[in-house]
């Protein structure tokens, strides 16, 4: 009876690395080649979603967003302090970035963008109002078509030398 039960475990033992090994396996992604990147590039820009973006990329107002994207890329490169105004405490209409507000950087618009709004890891930045000077830094800016202005993800956020937010590092990741 124990030689029995002994067996009886062990093979429910093995069979669940199995089970675990197969779905590991299977859920490896695919790595492409550079060729195969590009390929998939074409291929979307080719799209109708991708036919709009580029349209929209040489419109006015597309060109006015990457170039206020351009002006700080040093800054979310290196990570390094922007000095930022706040100019709205609230998002365009329509918005879906979470919380965030308009600040102007070195004249020009921005969307600052802090992400969802989960918990009260934000709390501090509630207590911000038009016109504060705050010290920012980011490590991205993208843009949408959808918005007039350039989306900054604000890592760090500082007011009269005291810090208001600082993202959380990642878990698990990069």
């Amino acid at each position: 009876m124990l030689i029995l039960s002994l067996v009886v475990v062990c093979g429910l033992v093995f069979a669940n690395c199995e089970i675990k090994n197969e779905t590991s396996k299977k859920s490896d992604p695919k790595l492409l080649s550079a060729t195969e990147v590009k390929a998939e590039k074409k291929k979307w820009e080719a799209s109708p979603d991708g036919i709009k973006l580029k349209e929209w990329e040489m419109s006015p107002e597309g060109k006015k967003v990457l170039a206020s994207a351009a002006k700080i890329r040093s800054h979310i490169n290196y990570s390094t302090n922007m000095e930022a105004v706040i100019t709205s405490l609230s998002l365009p209409p329509g918005s879906r970035l979470g919380f965030g507000v308009m600040a102007r950087i070195n004249d020009d618009y921005y969307i600052l963008s802090f992400g969802l709004e989960k918990s009260n890891e934000f709390e501090q930045l509630h207590s911000l109002k038009g016109n504060d000077k705050i010290i920012i830094r980011s490590n991205s800016v993208s843009y949408a078509p959808k918005y007039d202005y350039p989306i900054v993800s604000v890592d760090y956020v500082e007011r009269d030398g005291k810090v208001l937010y600082k993202r959380a590092p990642r878990k698990g990741g990069c």
